[in-house]
């Protein structure tokens, strides 16, 4: 595949057509976000990554998903106004995608191609609690829920895939955060 991530069309939640090539020598947390969702919480700690690592070239983007058991049904305004009222999200946000399935957007096919497997950091892996919810989970390489997590090197290589219940602030996490960041 010759195009990258950057040539990938996006549009930002406030609707202007954009693209991650705004992010070129960046490093990159791209997370399917939702609001509805038990791990919504998510989003304090992803801002909090944000803010203490963009000084260093950090860029976390969210990208607001209703596929996994309809968590994200607001609009572009309403999924905004969320998250800046809610979590103080000051981080990029884009319109709303389809992330599973055959109308996923080619933002994450490409990388789900990229990282077909997610680390998972928990005893019980997260396909094993969505099991216990009686949910029948995405085969791999689909995405399993909402805040799964791709780091994106700063000349745009999907580097790592954490499962859906890392936690922003995990060890793990910021240690690949942080080594990426270290390179130059």
């Amino acid at each position: 595949m010759s195009a990258t991530i950057y040539d990938i069309p996006v549009r930002k939640i406030t609707g202007a057509d954009a693209s991650l090539a705004e992010f070129k020598g960046k490093v990159l947390l791209v997370v399917n976000v939702a609001s509805k969702c038990g791990l919504t919480p998510q989003y304090e700690g992803l801002e909090n990554v944000y803010e203490q690592y963009r000084g260093q070239g950090l860029v976390v983007a969210g990208f607001p998903a209703n596929d996994f058991k309809s968590q994200e049904p607001g609009t572009d305004e309403e999924i905004q106004s969320f998250c800046t009222g809610n979590f103080g999200v000051k981080f990029p946000m884009f319109s709303k995608i389809t992330v599973v399935g055959p109308e996923k957007h080619p933002l994450y096919a490409a990388l789900i191609a990229a990282q077909p497997k997610a680390v998972s950091l928990s005893e019980v892996p997260f396909r094993e609690k969505l099991k216990g919810y009686g949910i029948e989970a995405n085969p791999e390489p689909e995405l399993l829920w909402n805040f799964e997590k791709f780091l994106v090197s700063r000349e745009g290589v999907v580097v790592q895939r954490f499962s859906p219940d890392t936690a922003p602030d995990a060890p793990e996490l910021i240690a690949a955060i942080e080594a990426e960041l270290a390179k130059s």
